[in-house]
């Protein structure tokens, strides 16, 4: 049964006038109306008529590239590689393609709309980079979406996210859980026993991987796995300065922190120079992902350094056709143990 614009206007409660308006983008919507819309058509599969629907399978010069914060150098450096490779031959125009990126906030329901804005705008590819949200009905609801996209001709590439069973989707996936487990082994290895670890938000695949990889680590020299000693926040400097500062009420004999990235990381050590703490010579600190600024910070971080800008270009190069998908579809991106100056014995 072929779903109508009425049908889309009955399931948002709003006139068909409203979601008229919304779709051609030619009015002034409020922003809670515009995401109830969205969400209906995203909900019914909306396709508009006449001749937008006959080119419903075809595709445009348009790729989303979907971040969860494009000011966190992680997303940004990802965001940026890809767009270097989304040109080139096979585009309309001189080869040139139209690069969109789409800030998600970490929202669910943001990502689900982009989606959909895309899907509406025929996009040649579209690349997601970051973890994925844990949560059943928005993985169910992800999974329809990307079907979606395939069966009209976009490709699908995830950067730095789990595979996506079910789907077209190719996936670059990072070893986090191989390189928080070499972060931990790291600090065994120099004699710390008590050691405190802040984990990002706990809903992201990111955040379980890379606190596996540390349990692991910690299992393997017969320790306990350190729940006790491990405190959730978002992946930003604050976060990491007030876990520390509760790890450190949790634990004043503590020889280490671990932090989910290396923003967090410098949190953490301004939170231990307040505290009297000097590091790496009472405290050691590691990061995760080697940012750009984790050379310069003083002393510069042990981290796991993640070769986003190649893993960005490579997903930019698949999603134009340009580079061959991995066996399978998948394939792992390994991190890189660099130790600096802010780790050292207990």
């Amino acid at each position: 049964m072929t779903v109508t614009l009425a049908d889309v206007a009955a399931r948002a409660q709003v006139s068909p006038a409203t979601v008229s308006r919304v779709l051609n983008g030619n009015y002034p919507v409020a922003a809670a109306t515009r995401e109830r819309v969205l969400r209906a058509v995203a909900d019914l599969d909306y396709v508009l008529n006449g001749p937008a629907s006959s080119l419903a399978a075809a595709t445009s010069d348009l790729v989303g590239i979907l971040v969860n914060d494009i000011a966190d150098p992680f997303f940004g450096i990802m965001a940026g590689a890809v767009q270097s490779e989304i040109g080139g031959p096979g585009g309309r125009a001189g080869g040139e393609r139209l690069a969109v990126v789409c800030n998600t906030g970490g929202s669910p329901e943001r990502e689900l709309t982009y989606l959909t804005l895309l899907q509406r705008q025929r996009a040649a590819a579209v690349v997601i980079t970051g973890g994925a949200i844990e949560d059943a009905g928005h993985a169910q609801a992800l999974t329809a979406k990307l079907q979606r996209l395939s069966e009209a001709g976009t490709r699908v590439v995830l950067c730095g996210r789990p595979p996506a069973p079910g789907t077209e989707a190719i996936a670059l996936t990072f070893d986090n859980r191989g390189g928080g487990h070499r972060l931990t082994g790291h600090l065994l290895s120099l004699g710390h026993r008590r050691i405190g670890y802040i984990a990002g938000p706990e809903e992201r695949t990111t955040t379980r991987h890379r606190l596996e990889g540390h349990r692991e680590a910690l299992a393997d020299a017969g320790l306990p796995t350190g729940e006790e000693l491990t405190v959730h926040g978002p992946y930003d400097r604050g976060s990491g300065y007030e876990a520390t500062l509760e790890l450190l009420r949790r634990e004043p004999g503590l020889t280490a922190v671990v932090a989910a990235n290396d923003t967090v990381a410098l949190g953490a050590c301004a939170a231990l120079r307040e505290s009297g703490r000097r590091i790496p010579d009472d405290v050691s600190v590691c990061g995760f992902d080697d940012l750009p600024f984790s050379v310069d910070a003083v002393p510069a971080l042990t981290t796991v350094r993640l070769p986003l800008s190649d893993a960005g270009a490579r997903a930019g190069r698949i999603a134009m056709g340009r580079e061959k998908e991995p066996p399978g579809g998948v394939a792992t991106v390994r991190g890189e143990l660099v130790v600096r100056g802010s780790t050292g014995r207990a």
